[in-house]
Order: C-alpha cells, then sequence, then structure tokens
C-alpha cells in the first residue's frame, strides 16, 4: 500500500499531461479555435431588447437586424482589444461588405460618442447596454465580442477576442457569404 502512494503524484501528473496534450493538439489542429465560443443563443432569435441608440437616442430593437446579414460588435472605451480592432472595424464598415452594428456595454456613452468622433463611427446603430442586461442576455463574457445575425435576426456565430482581416477572412466570410447566398441578398 505504501508503495502504491508513491506512484500516485506520477499517475496524476501522467493523466494531466495526456490530458493538456489532447487540448493542445485540438487547438493547432484547427479542430477547437477557444475563441470562438459556444453559445446557447446560436441558432435563436436575437434577444428581445428596447435600448437607447447611442447616437441618436432613440429606442432600438431587435427589428434592427431584419432583412440583412450583419455583425453586432460588442466594444467598450475600457477595453484594449477594442482600440486595437476598431481601425478594422472601420474599414470594415466602408468597404460595405456587411452592416454592421454596435453595443456599447458597460460604458460610459459620453466616453463612447468622444471614441467614435475621435476613431471614427463604423456603426450603422450603436446600442448603449450601459447596465449590461442586453451583453448578460447574449451571453457575454467581456469586450470585445461579435456575432453574426441573419437577416431574420437569428445568431449563427459568437466570435470573443479582436476582428483584423486574417480573422474575418477565416472565420466570418465563409459564414457571411453562406447566409447572403441562403437569403438572396
Amino acid at each position: 500500500m505504501a508503495r502504491l502512494k508513491l506512484f500516485i503524484p506520477l499517475i496524476i501528473f501522467i493523466a494531466l499531461a495526456l490530458l493538456f496534450f489532447g487540448v493542445e493538439t485540438r487547438v493547432s489542429d484547427g479542430e477547437y479555435d477557444p475563441k470562438e465560443l459556444p453559445s446557447a443563443r446560436i441558432g435563436k432569435a436575437f434577444p428581445d431588447f428596447a435600448l437607447p441608440g447611442l447616437l441618436s437616442g432613440d429606442t432600438v430593437t431587435p427589428s434592427l437586424f431584419q432583412g440583412k446579414v450583419s455583425i453586432v460588435n460588442v466594444w467598450a472605451t475600457w477595453c484594449p482589444t477594442c482600440l486595437y480592432e476598431h481601425p478594422f472595424l472601420v474599414d470594415l464598415a466602408r468597404r460595405g461588405e456587411v452592416s454592421v452594428f454596435g453595443i456599447n456595454y458597460k460604458d460610459s456613452s459620453d466616453k463612447a460618442r468622444r471614441w467614435l468622433l475621435d476613431k471614427g463611427n463604423p456603426f450603422e446603430v450603436n446600442i448603449v447596454d450601459s447596465a449590461g442586461k442586453l451583453g448578460l442576455d447574449l451571453g457575454v463574457t467581456g469586450a470585445p465580442e461579435t456575432f453574426v445575425v441573419d437577416r431574420q435576426g437569428v445568431i449563427h456565430m459568437r466570435y470573443q477576442g479582436g476582428l483584423d482581416e486574417a480573422i474575418w477572412q477565416a472565420r466570418f466570410v465563409p459564414l457571411i457569404t453562406r447566409l447572403k447566398s441562403e437569403a438572396g441578398q
């Protein structure tokens, strides 16, 4: 029995090493992307909300997403990765490949308006979620997160992290192209 106790740490170490190796292999093979998070909202309608628009102050609802394939980017001025991805979002909006909507998450509306004035506004409409309730309904764990929404307002993808051209081409373009072709858009 005493000899068995000596081997328990070794057995635990080997089990953990095998577990780590299995996860690492799935990540490096591209089978699992920790930034493309599973979500209970995938395949379901965008959650119901009635929140003010950042620039207009008008009440915005999920009907905003009806009729066109779009992305919804959750961002905040306190988020360093949002600063990194912002120039890409401005360029993406300029190219017109997809409708770009924003959710300003747990942030100061004044700071957010100044940010967009200084750095450019990629968003057709920007929703104010200062209390974080819409983010909670979406399952947001932080900013930035980006959702792909079809023309019926159904969520097809959730991505956590900053966007750039390589990520856009690899992860988003194939899905958006498929959704647009299915919709005849």
